[in-house]
């Protein structure tokens, strides 16, 4: 029997993690989901537990290699990318991964804006909103003053995605859509790192910086076949659009987070536009690309938890609920009956309820399609950060709110200028990865 050539892709997400086979057609011919218990720092906040996740990813792949229906014949990685890897030489963690949500001390944070020339000329210059721990190139700067004794084990820092691809080619490299991606490593005025990397003497850590698309070797255990060098889950979500598409377009890849990505704005960013947690990251096509970030996955996952205990309803409630027109009607009629947890609508100059009460709600419905009313408000002036100046008329979302048909539904009412698609490639992120390590990849023009 003859075996089906592969490309095998892990995407790693901070809740997900997951493994594909995709055929020559780029079709999924085999997938495996994974979910990893965070680990603890030495501070006890929560953090990926690296080794776990390595083991896995290294069991997974020789398990796919046994297969005898398939012959994997590449291998790419695309993952979160807001996540610094610190190794000794041998490519080996010496620190835990330190996660982005771990508050930053604010006396060094004002003490390094300070070195900085003041907090908006850096966010300016590293096109990165003012995100403390989440400006990932910062953990240096934290490393090195707050915890010496583990900064002085580093030999090499970069992205996760680079670190899981060096795991199998045992290569040690930078790419440019991590680097790019509110970091504060990258001065996108001056097109180089940084100078406060230098002014600190870290920038030795950092590695080169090479294209998302760069081929190695996987080490012989791994079958010596050719390998991506990792890519950041915002650009590989992109890719299979601006491959496809030959109109302007806007895509909202949803999760954990909702990444309103505009590749058609080419205008600068203005301070009004990074303090609402707007951006720029440097695309596969080496391009500035203009996008804005609403945390809308974790806010859904808490409101939803505090919604099935109030009214006593088993999970996975929502997923069953279709969008009706009256009920959306009903909802819109009446004043914001909602308070966030995560998100803050006054930076938008939006207003949300004093206090969040339940029994203001006739029942569970009422509730969640009064959430998804102001979840979608605030969704639309993110979205209209990038939208701006722009001939987009057509918007895709995918990921995992593009099944939200009430999500979707309400979006498509409040924006009838523009045509909402719910995406083909729900697997856009993998598919992405995939279509680096195509041997006839040729980044498409924007």
């Amino acid at each position: 029997m003859s075996k089906t050539p592969v490309t095998a892709i892990f995407d790693i997400g901070k809740t997900n993690k997951k493994f594909f086979l995709f055929d020559k057609d780029l079709e999924v011919v085999y997938q495996t989901y994974h979910r990893l218990e965070p680990g603890k720092d030495e501070d006890g906040f929560q953090s990926e537990p690296i080794d776990e996740l390595t083991s896995w990813m290294i069991e997974t792949f020789q398990r796919a290699r046994q297969m005898e229906e398939f012959e994997i014949e590449r291998i790419n990685f695309t993952s979160y990318g807001a996540t610094l890897v610190h190794t000794d030489e041998n490519g080996k963690p010496v620190t835990p991964l330190y996660d982005y949500l771990k508050p930053f001390p604010e006396e060094l944070l004002n003490r390094f804006y300070e070195e900085q020339g003041g907090k908006m000329a850096f966010c300016t210059a590293t096109a990165s909103p003012p995100l403390a721990m989440l400006n990932s190139g910062l953990q240096l700067y934290f490393l090195k003053y707050v915890k010496p004794e583990q900064f002085k084990k580093i030999k090499h820092t970069f992205h996760l995605p680079q670190y899981l691809s060096s795991v199998f080619t045992g290569r040690f490299v930078s790419d440019f859509t991590s680097i790019g991606c509110h970091t504060g490593l990258w001065d996108f005025q001056k097109q180089d790192y940084h100078k406060w990397l230098k002014e600190n003497e870290v920038l030795d850590l950092l590695l080169p910086a090479m294209p998302s698309s760069s081929i190695f070797k996987t080490k012989p255990e791994f079958g010596g076949i050719p390998s991506g060098i990792g890519v950041h889950d915002s650009s590989s979500a992109l890719l299979p659009y601006l491959k496809k598409e030959n109109e302007p377009f806007m895509l909202l890849s949803t999760g954990t987070w909702a990444i309103s990505i505009n590749p058609f704005n080419k205008s600068a960013l203005t301070e009004s536009e990074l303090n609402k947690d707007c951006l720029q990251f440097i695309g596969i096509t080496g391009d500035p690309i203009k996008i804005s970030r609403l945390f809308i996955g974790e806010e859904h996952k808490y409101q939803v938890e505090k919604m099935y205990d109030f009214f006593q309803k088993p999970m996975g409630t929502y997923k069953k609920l279709a969008f009706e027109e009256d009920r959306f009607e009903k909802v819109k009629s009446k004043p914001d009956r909602i308070r966030f947890h995560y998100l803050k609508p006054e930076s938008y100059g939006l207003t949300q309820a004093e206090e969040m009460n339940f029994e203001q709600f006739d029942d569970f419905e009422d509730a969640y399609y009064s959430f998804i009313h102001s979840l979608t408000n605030l969704q639309i002036a993110a979205l209209k950060l990038v939208w701006a100046d722009s001939s987009v008329n057509r918007m895709f979302i995918d990921g995992g709110f593009n099944a939200n048909e009430i999500f979707v539904g309400m979006l498509r009412k409040k924006l009838p200028e523009l045509e909402i698609l719910t995406s083909d490639f729900a697997l856009g992120t993998a598919l992405g990865a995939a279509l680096l390590v195509q041997q006839d990849f040729k980044p498409p023009v924007i």
